[in-house]
């Protein structure tokens, strides 16, 4: 049966459960599921090989599939579609699950379930699937009746798009798959009991602006919450930005959501954050957080964190408010829409701001920039890591087309972050709460399904990229160009700067022994290997991984010593930062620098 052969949704034709799933699915917009087959599932997989509407991308881990899923949603503001099996096919998935759940991905995933008859029997691949994935999801189902299928599938897609996102798992039995019911469509009135608050409120409003208006040194702070609202909201924060004439910083997950060109951005936040950004939020007086959740990455010790300051908080998601950082004025509500209200209740309000002390404010930002916090010295023929993000950043802006780029987790992630500059929203992927390593390649794959014509790469380390290194082979079967660029240093490297810093250089089981030759890796996945050895070689490999319509692993041997800084040590403040050794040995100095404001 073609797509253009099923019956139409308002038909009352009678359809086995996994053609009503697919149905479903097509009037949620899905383009595309991935996933991998198994034998609970097959009802849908014969149903999607009779049908041409939904591509499905076959992938090598169920993992990947949702790490995938990631990616297609995080770069196109979608909702991303996972198919798997029962048993081990939903377990392998969780990780996925709740990468997505720390990050507010929008994802629904479809796991197969043996019969409901032989469900709390121990059968074969059986798991409880529900039960397992309860904490890992916003919310979950076990569909026991056709005629709830339809609308479980709707349901779901609206929980997972609405209020703040994120992963819902619909666990379907055997026997539902292949019983047959009818289609019901999309219901067109709102949901009975879940309506997220979009629109904030007006009182709340006023506060925010009465007291940031009053500000002498205020901040913004944006998160993934901007993102996660639309393009539209990335502008909407612009605009407020430079009407307010504040400065403005992002979290991990916020990069993007405002200009890194724009002269008001100080870098991002938090552990591995700018010198300007941490000590600007330790010394503010006012602060706005819009989309952003009080990560413990980006506050630090709590009891420290912007201890002089009143703060907004801006979520969609009521229960982020007053959970880690008390704030004086809570608002509820989409970043668009409160962004929106904000901009127009400025705009309405003729108090003045105190421009001259805005203007000492940013003079003193603009000293702590002096400090150049993220200078490095490339003096040698070993290839720095930082110079091979910041060279793979300018050769991408040249070659003219759009860049994608996600990450594995450790080192290399800290400094695709640092160095390479983000104007745009949606195009950062990256693992921001759960920090699974891993992730990077399957989300390039997805997001090179979602843009196609896209510059795709995965800046990662050649100790996170064995994770799930067989993703090459769906690349090479589905054609996917995806470039992997490796900062190989041999190291776990996140893990063994810690031990040098933290664990007095005792470096245990974090070499990584008996590498395998990632260029015949490549090769062997039938894509296009390189490798970079020297500062002598690293443009012209860049230039050549940009230019090939090919997967190319690029192995770049980087320095083996090198460490991210700045550096918040887990427990210390943002005034308690760590720099470069060519800048300054320890917290000293910087602490009679942050708190001399305050």
């Amino acid at each position: 049966m073609s797509s253009a052969t099923l019956p139409a949704a308002s038909d009352t034709q009678s359809l086995t459960g996994a053609e009503i799933v697919l149905r479903a699915l097509k009037e949620q917009g899905v383009e595309v599921i991935f996933g991998y087959p198994g034998g609970a599932v097959l009802p849908i997989y014969d149903a999607i090989f009779n049908q041409n509407a939904i591509r499905h991308i076959l992938v090598r881990h169920e993992q990947a599939a949702v790490h995938a899923a990631e990616g297609y949603a995080r770069s196109t503001g979608k909702v991303g579609c996972v198919l798997v099996t029962s048993g081990p096919g939903a377990t392998n998935a969780v990780t996925g699950l709740v990468d997505a759940l720390l990050d507010s991905i929008p994802i629904v995933c479809l796991t197969g379930q043996v019969p409901t008859h032989l469900i709390g029997n121990d059968a074969f691949q059986e798991a409880d699937t529900t039960g397992i994935t309860r904490p890992a999801t916003k919310h979950n189902y076990l569909v026991k009746q056709i005629d709830k299928l339809a609308e479980t599938v709707h349901e779901a897609f609206y929980v997972a798009r609405s209020g703040r996102p994120g992963p819902v798992v619909i666990d379907l039995p055997k026997d539902i798959l292949i019983g047959k019911g009818t289609y019901k469509p999309a219901p067109s009135t709102e949901h009975r009991s879940y309506r997220p608050q979009v629109e904030p409120e007006a009182a709340q409003i006023a506060k925010a602006v009465a007291m940031m208006k009053a500000a002498k040194r205020p901040v913004v702070y944006a998160g993934g919450g901007v993102i996660n609202a639309g393009p539209e909201a990335s502008e909407l924060l612009a605009k407020f930005v430079r009407m307010a004439g504040f400065p403005c910083t992002n979290t991990l997950m916020g990069l993007g959501a405002f200009p890194a060109s724009d002269p008001q951005f100080l870098g991002m936040l938090g552990m591995h954050g700018t010198y300007e950004a941490n000590l600007a939020m330790h010394g503010c007086d006012v602060m706005f957080n819009i989309g952003a959740r009080f990560d413990d990455r980006v506050t630090g010790r709590l009891n420290a964190f912007a201890p002089h300051s009143q703060k907004i908080h801006a979520d969609i998601d009521p229960s982020s408010i007053n959970k880690n950082v008390k704030v004086e004025v809570p608002i509820v509500g989409d970043a668009a829409s409160v962004l929106r209200a904000l901009i127009a209740a400025w705009e309405a309000d003729t108090t003045r701001q105190d421009r001259e002390a805005l203007a000492g404010w940013w003079r003193q930002i603009d000293e702590w920039r002096g400090r150049n916090c993220l200078h490095y010295v490339q003096e040698s023929k070993i290839i720095k890591p930082q110079h091979a993000v910041k060279r793979l950043y300018e050769l991408t802006r040249e070659c003219g087309k759009d860049t994608f780029i996600s990450t594995e987790v450790g080192q290399h992630q800290m400094w695709a972050a640092q160095y390479f500059g983000f104007e745009k929203p949606n195009r950062w992927m990256t693992s921001g709460g759960l920090g699974t390593m891993g992730y990077g390649l399957p989300a390039a794959m997805g997001v090179q399904v979602a843009h196609p014509d896209a510059l795709v790469i995965d800046i990662a380390g050649e100790a996170s990229i064995l994770m799930n290194i067989q993703e090459m082979s769906t690349l090479a079967q589905y054609r996917l160009p995806v470039k992997v660029f490796i900062l190989n240093n041999q190291y776990m490297g996140m893990v063994r700067q810690w031990q040098e810093l933290l664990h007095g250089g005792r470096y245990s089981e974090s070499y990584s022994e008996a590498l395998p030759d990632f260029v015949k890796l490549a090769e062997s996945f039938h894509g296009v290997g390189m490798r970079a050895e020297s500062t002598d070689d690293l443009d012209r490999v860049i230039r050549e991984m940009i230019a090939i319509d090919r997967p190319v692993i690029a192995d770049i041997c980087v320095d083996q010593k090198e460490n991210v800084f700045p550096m918040i040590p887990s427990g210390a403040a943002h005034n308690e930062m760590l720099l470069a050794s060519n800048q300054i040995s320890s917290g000293a100095g910087v602490t009679d620098e942050g708190t001399a404001l305050v």
